[in-house]
């Protein structure tokens, strides 16, 4: 008989379940999906997998800070040390530091609360087409693709975990410069259980996706422009709402700044019927090597 899911969710689901060593020590395996390090989403997901891991109660992720400090080896695994830091009446604090070659690669700091009733409001989704009125990315030529280091050739070829629809595509391979903003619907592709902490854990994996390239929109550059490096600095994310991950979300990016050989991103996350169930905001380097990318300003 075949798979429930396919191989590349079955994969990601295997890529969050961690291997407990002790009370407060896990082991995740690393995945080569084309990029050249590990891919900071995996290292976002398996930490905040080991923080739940450790919980004494059934409290639900509302905020995770992180710091990416090295690059990730992607043929080795990553050992997570999780803090107990506090368990209050409402609130649990873990500090998860990720290990690899024994030095720190990344750490983060992740709160969680009891569910309580309070007043609510939210920002409005934007007015955007509905995921099914919007065509899937057409596949990359297969000469086009020869062209291209073996890497990028195999991150643009794979079928991964996610759906990905973008509400304005853009060419990446030859990026136009755009203001710094985007929609884009994602999903994951299989259903997946009810665990709302593993949905918490697929999201901040996904969260990575297409946030920080929003900051290279202007400057008509991408993360396969030749001479272009990239890589996530910091990560925040802040959960509000229950939401699956494996219905379609809306993730609405913009980008206030880019200096310094850095650029900032933000994003907010709804579902299909308007709730926003999350937020995030990151800052990475953007640094063009031999060269500086064209300023722009989308300012009056």
């Amino acid at each position: 008989m075949p798979n429930a899911t396919p191989a590349p969710a079955s994969e990601l689901l295997e890529l969050l379940t961690l291997e407990r060593l002790e009370d407060n020590l896990f082991r995740g395996q690393s995945r080569d999906i084309g990029t050249k390090y590990v891919f900071g989403g995996q290292v976002l997901g398996q930490a905040l997998s080991a923080a739940q891991a450790t919980l004494t109660q059934p409290r639900g992720a509302h905020s995770l800070h992180a710091y990416f400090l090295r690059a990730g080896d992607i043929e080795h695994p990553i050992v997570y040390d999780v803090d107990r830091t506090r368990d209050g009446g409402s609130f649990s604090v873990r500090r998860v530091t990720a290990i690899q070659h024994g030095k720190v690669i990344f750490f983060c700091a992740a709160s969680f609360q009891d569910a309580e009733d309070s007043a609510e409001h939210q920002l409005s989704m934007p007015e955007v087409p509905r995921p099914e009125d919007i065509e899937p990315a057409h596949a990359i030529p297969e000469q086009v693709l020869a062209t291209l280091p073996t890497k990028v050739q195999r991150w643009l070829d794979r079928s991964g975990p996610f759906e990905f629809r973008h509400v304005y595509p853009r060419d990446e391979l030859n990026p136009p410069k755009r203001p710094p903003y985007q929609q884009v619907w994602f999903r994951l592709a299989e259903k997946v259980g009810d665990a709302p902490e593993l949905h918490r854990a697929l999201l901040a994996y996904a969260s990575d996706f297409h946030l920080l390239g929003t900051a290279t929109f202007p400057h008509g550059i991408s993360y396969y422009t030749p001479n272009v490096q990239m890589a996530s600095l910091d990560h925040a994310l802040w959960f509000h709402r229950p939401f699956r991950a494996d219905d379609w979300l809306l993730y609405s990016i913009d980008s206030p700044s880019a200096q310094g050989s850095r650029g900032l991103a933000r994003g907010l996350i709804y579902d299909r019927h308007g709730r926003l169930v999350a937020s995030t905001a990151q800052e990475g380097m953007i640094r063009v090597v031999g060269g500086a990318a064209a300023p722009a300003s989308t300012g009056s």
